[in-house]
């Protein structure tokens, strides 16, 4: 029988999550790195028992965590990140040019073939690689060398890197988005990079329509369709069908269009899945009710879901990598918020039930789907 393994970034270290296909009984592993920030810890999808964790202090920086065991044992690997290229400068908050500096890693996405391969989203916002499993890094300098970096602005959380896309049926192709620049996309593996922000518009910047500065919160594909993409916008959520070429919006009968969270279903690729957050000043649900909201239809219709979650005074956030679905014949949702419960539901949304609580804040939730052989609780 198959299994689950929910991985948990939060603010003071990661946890892992194992239970089989039953999804009822959780094993529940950690503080690891108990006390650490942990911004993002992913699994690979060529080698279930390589994991990947960024790990930051303020006191000790930046540190990449490796798994070979599944997150039972793990080893710190290069944590050096030196932009190169195309030095330069960014805009601050008030237009004045600041130099580029890294701060931390937001954003690990392992190589869909290779387990040795990854992709790191950092603030300040550049793309880098590693080929032999965290030894090295590179930047893929295009990226800041596109004509448009010197315009990028942080967002409230900073000028990050947050969302790592690859598409599946053409290892060349990958989207980004960036905090608070955009979408981006290149077609030759990083070298060239094309803004894709056609049809976002956003009040608050001196050209609503611009081709960069639009504050993106999320991006998320099924990988059965590349060219079908979803975002989750500071307000608004959008539609792509063709690789971001245009977007149009499909926010519907949210009862808010701003959020961080979005993904898609692993079976069914017109099922999208939001959490809404009341505003960009007041990060808590509406209403003070926990609600995902699910569309069958790719956008525009949205039912609400409730069954299992707080419908009052509930005031926590849900962050941009918070939320990820599993790959089992029903496909389970899973979400984490500030308050330190991580929720799941193993028939699509309809019910949901917390499978971990009083964590510190979660920072990310990534689910592998494991086979036989390590889904023993």
């Amino acid at each position: 029988m198959s299994g689950v393994r929910v991985l948990v970034g939060t603010r003071k270290g990661a946890f892992v999550l194992t239970s089989d296909a039953k999804r009822k009984q959780w094993d529940v592993s950690g503080p690891h790195f108990g006390g650490w920030e942990i911004y993002h810890l992913k699994g690979s999808a060529a080698d279930p028992n390589r994991l990947y964790a960024s790990q930051s202090s303020g006191w000790f920086g930046q540190i990449i965590q490796r798994s070979n065991d599944g997150g039972k044992t793990w080893q710190p690997v290069d944590n050096k990140f030196v932009y190169d290229g195309v030095p330069g400068t960014h805009q601050w908050y008030d237009g004045t040019p600041h130099p580029w500096e890294f701060k931390r890693v937001w954003h690990l996405e392992p190589s869909l073939t290779d387990p040795d391969t990854v992709y790191a989203g950092v603030e300040d916002a550049a793309l880098f690689r590693t080929v032999d499993g965290g030894q090295t890094w590179q930047e893929l300098p295009g990226l800041r060398g596109h004509g448009s970096g010197p315009a990028w602005q942080p967002g409230a959380g900073g000028l990050c890197l947050h969302t790592v896309v690859l598409d599946p049926s053409d290892p060349a192709r990958i989207f980004v988005a960036i905090s608070a620049a955009g979408a981006f996309r290149t077609n030759d593996a990083g070298k060239t990079w094309r803004p894709i922000n056609r049809g976002l518009k956003s009040e608050g910047i001196p050209d609503p329509n611009a081709e960069v500065g639009h504050c993106v919160h999320r991006i998320a594909m099924h990988r059965s369709r590349p060219g079908v993409l979803f975002m989750q916008k500071h307000w608004d959520v959008m539609r792509s069908d063709d690789a971001g070429d245009s977007w149009h919006e499909v926010s519907g009968n949210l009862p808010s269009d701003f959020g961080f969270a979005m993904d898609v279903h692993a079976h069914q690729p017109e099922t999208l899945y939001v959490v809404p957050i009341k505003s960009d000043s007041e990060h808590y649900p509406p209403d003070g009710k926990l609600r995902v909201y699910r569309s069958r239809t790719g956008g525009n219709e949205w039912e609400a879901l409730t069954k299992g979650l707080p419908q009052r005074d509930c005031y926590v956030n849900v962050l941009r990598d918070a939320m990820a679905v599993d790959t089992l014949d029903s496909c389970g949702v899973y979400f984490g918020t500030t308050g330190g419960q991580v929720y799941a539901s193993a028939d699509a949304g309809d019910n949901w039930a917390p499978i971990v609580r009083d964590l510190p804040a979660v920072l990310s939730v990534e689910v592998q789907t494991l086979p036989p052989s390590l889904a023993e609780v």
